[in-house]
């Protein structure tokens, strides 16, 4: 296995794909790719429909899976602002590569839900998969809710397309379709293990509390009593510092293993405040809630991303005896140097753990990844997907 990343920052298309391709033209040597990763940037809109078909061009054989966003990353880089073309190249022995395109009339329903995606996908040995979805037109959690009941041992991971305002505005490229809605993705299965890290950013304050009342995504108590009441109190008792966080960036963390006796940071899902009401004293939470969960307010700030990110890295390169060739990284738009105060921060973190390994991106309008065995759609983290050989060779 062998993976390679590039990046060209040339305002003509023809030209960004010709430089970024002949990089990794030099890096890859005879080798050639199978899977062939493209995300351009916005600022390219004017050739999304050919782009895939230059970068075709210049590879032949290979699969090419991508889609056009507001900020691209690739070698080493995260081009945030003006354009850029990122491509990353997979040379994968003994894995099978099944793209495929779908639209939310494709996704099963009913008691044979299971069968028809294990169908679908040839029944192979939990395949993972890379997602790529626009956000106006495709429903994700539909799908990544099928493809847990069907392939749970098999990683879901990617992004929600971020080049355009409107539905039409972005391009998704898989084989040599260029499609303007729906999901585009590939399963691949074989000798590869994808491992996903995923970082939520945040930090728990307070105390974890039950749910003791609720109604869908409506909070009403916690521990008993008004969840407004609740989450006023906690903020008085915040530092002045916290208290500004809060003020712009609080956040809701759900139990996702039962009968914990300990919560800490990582245990929770995080998901949005949507709003509250003073008179019922309630809040409104951007997740559907069951009586007794466990739940606890979070906040997110630059330090506690950065900590998490470098922390869940440090832990997978403990864990795994293998270290991962390659690492697609889906980071959102409210990250990057908005957030950090400075660029390539993500970026810099994989090649501080790994070296120089090849890194390939973007940012995007959500990321999809696991938490504690389950896949989400989430906001503000950065989900990476990291690629080693399943079969260790000595």
């Amino acid at each position: 296995m062998k993976w390679c990343s590039s990046l060209s920052q040339s305002p003509d298309l023809v030209a960004a794909v010709h430089e970024a391709s002949s990089d990794l033209r030099a890096q890859l040597g005879d080798a050639e790719p199978n899977l062939i990763l493209l995300f351009l940037s916005e600022h390219h809109k004017d050739g999304f429909r050919e782009a895939s078909a230059l970068v075709g061009s210049e590879f032949g054989a290979g699969l090419v899976l991508g889609c056009s966003a507001r900020s691209v990353i690739g070698g080493g880089r995260e081009v945030e602002h003006g354009p850029a073309v990122s491509l990353a190249a997979g040379v994968l022995p003994g894995v099978t590569l099944q793209p495929f395109h779908l639209g939310m009339a494709d996704i099963p329903s009913g008691p044979d839900a299971v069968e028809v995606w294990r169908e679908r996908f040839d029944g192979a040995d939990s395949p993972h998969f890379l997602l790529l979805s626009d956000p106006f037109s495709f429903e994700v959690e539909p799908l990544i809710r099928g493809l847990d009941e069907a392939f749970p041992d098999a990683r879901k991971i990617g992004g929600i397309a971020s080049s355009g305002s409107a539905p039409g505005d972005n391009a998704l490229y898989v084989g040599s379709e260029v499609h303007r809605e729906g999901l585009v993705g590939v399963a691949l299965a074989g000798d590869l293990e994808i491992d996903a890290v995923v970082a939520q950013g945040c930090r728990p304050i307070g105390s974890p509390m039950f749910v003791t009342r609720a109604h869908e995504n409506v909070l009403y108590e916690l521990d008993g009593r008004p969840a407004l009441a609740v989450l006023q109190e906690l903020y008085r008792d915040l530092s002045p510092e916290d208290q500004d966080l809060a003020r712009g960036s609080l956040f809701f963390g759900i139990e996702m293993k039962r009968a914990l006796t300990e919560y800490q940071q990582g245990d929770f899902l995080v998901r949005n405040l949507l709003g509250s009401e003073e008179k019922a004293g309630t809040l409104v939470v951007g997740a559907m809630l069951q009586e007794r969960m466990v739940v606890q307010f979070h906040l997110r700030d630059a330090s506690t991303s950065s900590k998490d990110l470098e922390a869940r890295l440090e832990r997978h390169a403990s864990e795994s005896a293998v270290a991962p060739e390659g690492v697609v990284l889906f980071s959102c738009l409210g990250r990057g140097a908005a957030l950090y105060g400075e660029p390539n921060h993500d970026s810099n973190l994989l090649r501080e753990q790994f070296g120089e390994i090849a890194v390939a991106g973007f940012f995007g309008n959500g990321e999809i990844g696991p938490v504690q065995g389950t896949t989400f759609l989430h906001g503000y983290t950065s989900a990476l997907a990291l690629f080693r050989p399943r079969t260790v060779r000595h």
